[in-house]
């Protein structure tokens, strides 16, 4: 099996961005605790899974496709025979994780954190068949989901202690979010200085060989290695991966961006917005989302394009919804209407609760293709909309009723479809 600049096998190396200790293919100390590579190999001679940490703070409710580089590494150890452990970060989620934060963050009640939780769970395929799950759920000894409140919530004052005195306050302030905000005069409270120890402190309580992260929580995950040296446990290492560019190929995916893709979105949405990435972020896509050979895809940018958007829907929908999904896409967006309408399999949008006679600016925020009526109408007069291919210009224009609508394809851009019936 081909190594690389690790001496890892290429599908630990790839996508990654930074590892630490970083010990390298060639003049290696075949150390254990400085190189993966020889961690790996003990594991093997004696029988046993490493453990690969990643934590998750659910904040929000939706995964989308830039969380899911993480877990698709987290899944690639599974499959290997490691075992994945995945902590909820329950306990920490009441603080938010100040990282890319130039705010305090607003903290969440135990009830949200644990609503949240559950949705991420299922989006990650919780009894579901693995196949066509993000993580494995089903494999015996693949896979444990721990939640931090476990042994944090059971920290007392003297532990608190003791981990406040691992760190110092020169070492917080190094971490960038703090030093911009301290530099601008942002308030920073003290509770915040808690996060980064108390995630480094899951990594003492579950042992880990390994932790996942994106490349802007090296602080964190360093963080984890200090803890456990000062335990007096082995040290674990810490493997970042890049931060995905949202649909836009600038920005980072972000919901609050509005570039994002969905890892609940349907077949026809997802295939649509991953055809439109831009070429510059073609590349990164295929490396971080999919397992691809990319010197057999072709050279062509359109088609690697193409060929990137059905890999990616194919993996959360099967290979039938994928090609379903391509075919439609090309009767929507070549303009098709009529015939090339009706026969595309659209996700379907209710008329059930709009009240007719209804304006197009309603009618769009009332089915939810937009998120208010004030985005439709921009929205309307930007040309970005059509009524079964025809461009709706006038945000006023009336709907008498629901039979005047049934059955036709209302789209925004060239990436959200949605068929209008009725009921």
């Amino acid at each position: 099996m081909a190594k690389g600049a690790w001496g890892l096998p290429q599908w630990i190396e790839r996508g990654v961005a930074d590892l630490f200790p970083a010990g390298t293919a060639e003049g290696a100390s075949k150390d254990p605790d400085q190189q993966l590579a020889a961690r790996l190999a003990e594991a093997e001679r004696e029988g046993r899974p490493l453990r690969i940490k990643l934590g998750i703070d659910p904040t929000g409710s939706d995964i989308h496709l830039g969380h899911s580089i993480l877990f698709r590494k987290l899944r690639a150890f599974q499959d290997a025979g490691h075992t994945a452990v995945l902590i909820i970060g329950d306990f920490t989620a009441r603080i938010g994780d100040p990282t890319g934060k130039s705010a305090t963050r607003v903290q969440l009640s135990a009830e949200q954190v644990e609503a949240n939780a559950a949705t991420y769970l299922a989006q990650l395929g919780q009894g579901q068949d693995p196949s066509r799950s993000l993580l494995d759920f089903e494999t015996p000894g693949r896979l444990e989901v721990r939640r931090n409140s476990e042994w944090l919530a059971a920290l007392d004052l003297p532990k608190v202690i003791e981990l406040l005195g691992i760190s110092t306050v020169g070492q917080m302030l190094a971490k960038e979010d703090f030093a911009n905000r301290y530099g601008s005069g942002t308030p920073i409270s003290l509770h915040e200085f808690l996060y980064p120890l108390l995630q480094g402190y899951d990594s003492v309580a579950i042992q880990a060989d390994l932790e996942l992260g994106g490349t802007d929580q090296k602080f964190n995950v360093a963080m984890g290695r200090d803890l456990q040296r000062h335990f007096g446990q082995r040290t674990q290492f810490g493997m970042l991966l890049p931060i995905l560019p949202g649909l836009d190929g600038v920005q980072k995916m972000s919901k609050s961006l509005g570039n994002t893709v969905g890892l609940s979105d349907d077949p026809l949405s997802m295939y649509s917005k991953l055809e439109k990435v831009p070429d510059a972020a073609v590349e990164e896509y295929l490396t971080l989302l999919t397992d691809l050979d990319l010197d057999a895809l072709p050279v062509n940018p359109r088609d690697r394009q193409k060929a990137m958007a059905l890999e990616i829907t194919r993996q959360r929908h099967g290979e039938a919804a994928a090609q379903q999904a391509q075919a439609d896409a090309g009767k929507l967006v070549g303009g098709a209407s009529g015939s090339g309408a009706a026969d595309a399999e659209v996700p379907e949008a209710s008329l059930a609760e709009v009240n007719f006679p209804a304006k197009a600016f309603y009618l769009l925020s009332a089915v939810g293709i937009c998120a208010s009526s004030s985005e439709a109408r921009r929205q309307i007069q930007g040309g970005g909309v059509k009524l079964d291919g025809e461009k709706l210009s006038d945000p006023n224009q009336e709907f008498a009723g629901a039979a005047e609508l049934e059955g036709k394809v209302l789209q925004l851009g060239k990436k959200t479809f949605r068929r209008l019936v009725a009921g």
